[in-house]
């Protein structure tokens, strides 16, 4: 089965493609890019988006977004993840942590899919901590700062512990259970 997923980030298509590969669903990527819409909804967002992409493409495609909720932040930077990180990059959010003895933060994912009829969503979340410094060179976006639940190591230290605890990959595996059902 093939499917488009409408993202122009790179790595997250080829993290989704890796891991959806496993569960017998082939990617192609459909370069998207259009005006995201403000919100504090990951939902709203992903369901602006998919609307947006299926008109352009009238194919069954999907988006996905997700974001960083720091507790003692706030949620900040949440559903403003990719811009807080173009803006203040790991730096500005470990600074900002500086004295915060609370390092609970989560990630959390939405995916929606629309294939015609309807649009489903899945969502995924991944407890844990953000790290008191950036450690490890794999991954992207927030990987070097976040710790899962459990563990010691940051996304970006080890990416097999990424592969199978993730936001991303809990959202993607409920998606490939619904696709996987309709076969």
């Amino acid at each position: 089965m093939e499917i488009l997923f409408a993202t122009s980030n790179k790595n997250k298509f080829n993290e989704a493609a890796q891991m959806l590969k496993a569960e017998g669903i082939d990617l192609k990527q459909y370069s998207f890019s259009y005006n995201e819409i403000r919100s504090d909804s990951l939902e709203e967002i992903a369901r602006d988006a998919i609307t947006a992409a299926y008109k352009r493409c009238k194919l069954p495609v999907f988006v996905e977004d997700s974001g960083l909720f720091i507790e003692s932040l706030s949620g900040f930077p949440g559903a403003y993840s990719s811009w807080a990180l173009n803006k203040i990059g790991l730096d500005g959010i470990l600074k900002l942590m500086e004295g915060k003895d609370n390092r609970s933060a989560y990630f959390e994912a939405c995916i929606a899919y629309r294939d015609g009829y309807d649009v489903v969503t899945f969502r995924g979340k991944c407890p844990g901590r953000i790290s008191e410094e950036a450690r490890g060179e794999d991954g992207f976006g927030y990987d070097s700062i976040f710790i899962p639940e459990g563990e010691h190591q940051t996304f970006a230290e080890s990416i097999e512990l990424k592969n199978k605890l993730s936001h991303r990959y809990k959202s993607l595996l409920e998606f490939s259970k619904s696709l996987n059902s309709r076969r």
